[in-house]
């Protein structure tokens, strides 16, 4: 089919190589402005400009797509490069901009969404680093015929996965992209057939996945122990959970339930081990045990390999400024 696709991080990136590889004709690729990143801040382009790039596919980056919006030449330069291409569908995966009507419009048959979540749960921004917070047995993708709304249109595919005690928003991701793209393929070809059946979401169950921000990454060793390793698990990769030991910030990248109990006399944050198989830390109910964590301007090292380079002993506190 004649593409164009929507999409900005490597979960896009993911979708539209199989979908070139799956032979369609990708005519136009939207994607965010180029960013900057790196220690020198350079501007750096998008995995899916990268992608399209190599394979000589257009790409267009309007601030926003708004017509009566903050950048309205953007936003017209755009309505009439999307006219112009003349496409059977479009194709979004977490390109990071809201899709006015006069978008869905344009495609001949619309325009369908990758969205890593079994919706109507954790519609929004962030539904992996959700999943895993909250302690969810199970996510997915759902392939989506989009409407005007957050992640409110029909459902057309959807397939679930387990997510098991060691996944992190990063382990997560990598499989949700493969899943979502294989759907997405399946999707079109349905689609080609007229065998696409769409299913309105129901109107229980919906929740709400907010954008991660930085300032939820404290770990609060005033909660129980099961909620701080989700969260440590849920902010793996980004935005990283991180306590505080002598002044000095430290990344948590991966912790456990331990099997000691909190001790009645000791406050969250307390050290209450030290070996190099974990650092044990008093929560609300039990202990956390931390496995890999990293210093500022440091690697991310397993416990064992910190130890040698920061001394640490029970009775220390962390969290503490």
């Amino acid at each position: 089919m004649k593409l164009v696709f929507a999409g900005t991080p490597e979960f896009a990136a993911v979708a539209l190589a199989k979908l070139l590889a799956a032979g369609h004709e990708v005519v136009l690729v939207l994607t965010q402005p180029d960013r900057p990143a790196g220690r020198g801040l350079k501007l750096q382009a998008s995995p899916v400009k990268q992608l399209a790039l190599q394979h000589g596919i257009p790409v267009a980056q309007p601030r926003s797509l708004r017509l009566d919006g903050k950048y309205p030449d953007d936003a017209h330069a755009a309505q009439r490069t999307l006219q112009a291409a003349g496409a059977d569908a479009m194709v979004v995966a977490a390109y990071g901009l809201i899709l006015p009507q006069w978008v869905l419009d344009v495609p001949k048959h619309g325009c369908f969404n990758i969205h890593g979540s079994l919706l109507p749960r954790w519609r929004g921004a962030a539904p992996i680093h959700r999943a895993i917070e909250a302690g969810d047995a199970q996510t997915g993708v759902t392939i989506m015929q989009m409407d005007a709304g957050l992640d409110t249109g029909d459902m057309l595919l959807k397939q679930a996965v387990p997510i098991l005690d060691t996944d992190t928003t990063g382990s997560l991701h990598d499989q949700l992209a493969d899943l979502g793209a294989d759907l997405m393929v399946q999707a079109l070809a349905q689609l080609q057939q007229g065998a696409l059946r769409p299913v309105p979401q129901p109107t229980e169950g919906v929740t709400y996945a907010a954008k991660v921000d930085k300032a939820e990454a404290s770990i609060d060793w005033s909660q129980s122990a099961q909620t701080i390793t989700r969260r440590v698990r849920a902010f793996n990769p980004f935005p990283a959970a991180s306590t505080v030991l002598n002044g000095e910030p430290l990344k948590v990248w991966s912790a456990r339930v331990g099997a000691q109990v909190a001790p009645p006399d000791q406050v969250g944050g307390h050290i209450v081990s030290v070996t190099p198989e974990g650092i044990g830390v008093v929560a609300m109910d039990s202990v956390v045990l931390i496995t890999e964590l990293q210093r500022p301007g440091g690697k991310r090292l397993a416990v064992a390999d910190f130890l040698r380079g920061c001394e640490l002993r029970p009775g220390q506190r962390l969290g503490a400024a």
